[in-house]
C-alpha cells in the first residue's frame, strides 16, 4: 500500500488588529479543510492555542496565527485562498508556504508552481527550491511583507528502520505504546497530547505547552516510510536534543533539518554525513536554514521484483 506522506505547509499571520483566527468556530475550519479533502478527527485546546489532528496531519491556530501541514493529495492550496479571501488580503501580515519533493508527484493535483501562481495573486511574494530538481528538493514560497516570524524547527525523516519502525507497521499498534517508543512523556513531560492511530497503519500526534506546540506525523509503509516532526521549542531549554532522541528511535536512512529564525545543533545525531546545506536569509528579519544528512555507513540495497 502507498500513501504520500511528504507535506505541504502553511504558516499565515494576520495583523493584530484582525478578528482573532480563534473566534472562527469549528466549521469555519471544516469549510476550509474540506477545499482540500482533509477533515477534523479530533482536537486539543489551551489558552494559547487551538490544536486539530486531521485526517491529513495537523492544524495549529493561535489568535494572529496558523500553521496547516497537509499530506496525501490533498489539495492545500484550496484551502488557503479560502481562509485567505475570508480574512481578507488586507490582514493578512506574513506568510510561508512549503512543499516537499513527493515520492509520486506525478499522482498530486497541483504542482508547486501552479500553487504559486495561484497564491502570488493574493499575496505577493518570492519562490525558492532548495535542491536539485532531480533528485531531493523542497519548495518555498514567502510573502514580501518583512514580519518578524517565531522559531520554528522541522525535522524530516525517510526510511525508518529497526524494532519500532517494525512495530509501526504491525497490526498490533495502540496510540499508548507508541508514545511510550517515542519517549515523548519523558521528552517534553509538561506537554498535553492528542493523537490518532490510523488504519491499517499511520500515525498523528498533536502536543501543546503554553504557546509552545509539537506535532509528528508517521507514514511507516516500508517502501516510502516518512516522518514529520514539527516544534516551536526552545531546545537549548531541555539538557538533551529532542530531534537527536527521536533519530535515535527511528532510525531513518536519511534526514533534513529545517530551522525557521534558529540553529538546531547536531548534538547527539547518529552517526553521519552531511550532503547538502543552505543558510537563506529571506529578509532583514527571518533566516530559512536547510541541512540534509544520510546514516554514515552505505546501505546494502535489496532488488525488488515490480
Amino acid at each position: 500500500m502507498f500513501f504520500e506522506g511528504s507535506e505541504k505547509k502553511i504558516e499565515l499571520h494576520i495583523d493584530p488588529s484582525a478578528k482573532s483566527l480563534r473566534a472562527y468556530p469549528r466549521d469555519f475550519w471544516q469549510q476550509a479543510l474540506a477545499m482540500a479533502d482533509a477533515s477534523i478527527l479530533s482536537n486539543l485546546s489551551n489558552s494559547h492555542c487551538d490544536a486539530y489532528v486531521l485526517s491529513e496531519s495537523s492544524l495549529f491556530v493561535w489568535q494572529h496565527k496558523l500553521l496547516l501541514i497537509t499530506c496525501g493529495n490533498t489539495r492545500l492550496i484550496d484551502t488557503v485562498l479560502f481562509i485567505i479571501e475570508k480574512i481578507g488580503t488586507d490582514h493578512i501580515s506574513g506568510l510561508n508556504y512549503q512543499r516537499k519533493s513527493e515520492f509520486l508527484p506525478h499522482l498530486q493535483t497541483t504542482q508547486f508552481e501552479d500553487d504559486i501562481a495561484l497564491l502570488k495573486a493574493k499575496v505577493p511574494g518570492t519562490a525558492y527550491r532548495i535542491g536539485h530538481l532531480d533528485s531531493h528538493h523542497h519548495y518555498l514560497y514567502t510573502a514580501s511583507q518583512p514580519i518578524k516570524h517565531e522559531m520554528s524547527a522541522c525535522l524530516l525523516m525517510y526510511h525508518i528502520e529497526g524494532e519500532v519502525a517494525q512495530y509501526l507497521r504491525s497490526a498490533e499498534q495502540s496510540c499508548a505504546n507508541i508514545r511510550r517508543l517515542l519517549n515523548l512523556d519523558r521528552l517534553l513531560p509538561q506537554f498535553e497530547f492528542d493523537d490518532h492511530l490510523f488504519q491499517p497503519c499511520g500515525y498523528s500526534i498533536n502536543g501543546l505547552f503554553e504557546d509552545k506546540f509539537l506535532t509528528i506525523h508517521i507514514t511507516p509503509q516500508e517502501r516510502s516510510s516518512y516522518v514529520s516532526v514539527e516544534t516551536n521549542v526552545n531546545f537549548l531549554q531541555y539538557p538533551f536534543n529532542i530531534f537527536a532522541e527521536l533519530l535515535k528511535v527511528l532510525n531513518p536512512r536519511s534526514w533534513d533539518i529545517i530551522g525557521l529564525n534558529t540553529q538546531i545543533e547536531q548534538r547527539g545525531f547518529p552517526c553521519n554525513r552531511r550532503l547538502a546545506s543552505c543558510d537563506l536569509k529571506l529578509n532583514q528579519h527571518n533566516d530559512f536554514n536547510y541541512y540534509h544528512y544520510i546514516q554514515a555507513e552505505s546501505e546494502t540495497l535489496i532488488a525488488e521484483v515490480l
